[in-house]
């Protein structure tokens, strides 16, 4: 049975007795925000903090990012896992829900691996996106899978041309339109994130909305770091709520 690592064993079962009332339960998730501070986290100040129960990741006009920044949870890295976890988001935004991601070197605050992308005019909520790598690997409503790289490929050269499509489409899980139907426009939402070995798979309120096989051996990613992001563009307010974390 694979797992996620000893130091985040650890860091959970400390959770477990000191989790806020409701944070976890008898099926194995265990609370990983207290709902109260940003402690195991580590983030810009100027873009993340707590109110109201949530953690939030705001942009204002007075810190239009650069480039995207992340808040980081520093209880470890995760392997197999299922998280489950409430946002909230405005229109306009992007955010999403990094995982088995690595820092960037030179980079502070900076992550690349999978994300679950979730955005406020829903183009692209459920989604599976790969910061600073290989970008898209299943759109809105996709099961795909994701070849190996061939030898001599060069996977950067590959991206920036946008001349590498990496994944195959095996199916269509639904139309983006009716997909889109089953998220609430400014309300809060649940997105659940199953990695079980190399499959990933995002739903959003119960529905599944994207379905990964990543067989790429030397760009696929088996663990990693856990992260929420807020996305270079205009203002925008994300919160996300119930952050719970179950290892497989």
């Amino acid at each position: 049975m694979r797992r996620i690592s000893m130091a985040v064993c650890c860091l959970l079962l400390a959770s477990a007795c000191a989790a806020p009332a409701g944070g976890a339960g008898d099926d194995g998730f265990v609370a990983i925000f207290d709902g109260r501070t940003l402690d195991g986290w580590d983030g810009d100040p100027a873009y993340w903090r707590v109110e109201d129960g949530a953690i939030v990741g705001e942009v204002t006009p007075a810190t239009i990012l650069q480039r995207n920044t992340f808040l980081v949870w520093r209880g470890g890295e995760v392997e197999d896992f299922e998280l489950r976890v409430r946002f909230r988001i405005t229109n306009p935004g992007n955010s999403g829900i990094s995982y088995r991601n690595a820092e960037v070197p030179g980079l502070r605050w900076a992550l690349t691996g999978y994300q679950a992308d979730l955005d406020g005019p829903k183009r692209y909520v459920g989604s599976n996106y790969e910061e600073r790598a290989r970008t898209t690997l299943a759109a809105q409503g996709q099961r795909v899978t994701v070849p190996p790289v061939q030898a001599g490929d060069s996977l950067r050269a590959h991206v920036r041309s946008n001349a590498w499509t990496p994944s195959v489409v095996e199916a269509q899980l639904g139309h983006p339109d009716s997909l889109d139907a089953h998220v609430r426009d400014g309300d809060w939402n649940e997105y659940h994130i199953v990695a079980r070995g190399n499959r990933l798979q995002h739903y959003v309120n119960g529905v599944l909305m994207s379905d990964v096989t990543d067989n790429d051996p030397v760009n696929g990613r088996r663990r990693g770091l856990l992260g929420v992001q807020v996305h270079v563009g205009p203002p925008m307010k994300v919160e996300y709520r119930d952050f719970l974390l179950k290892p497989l």
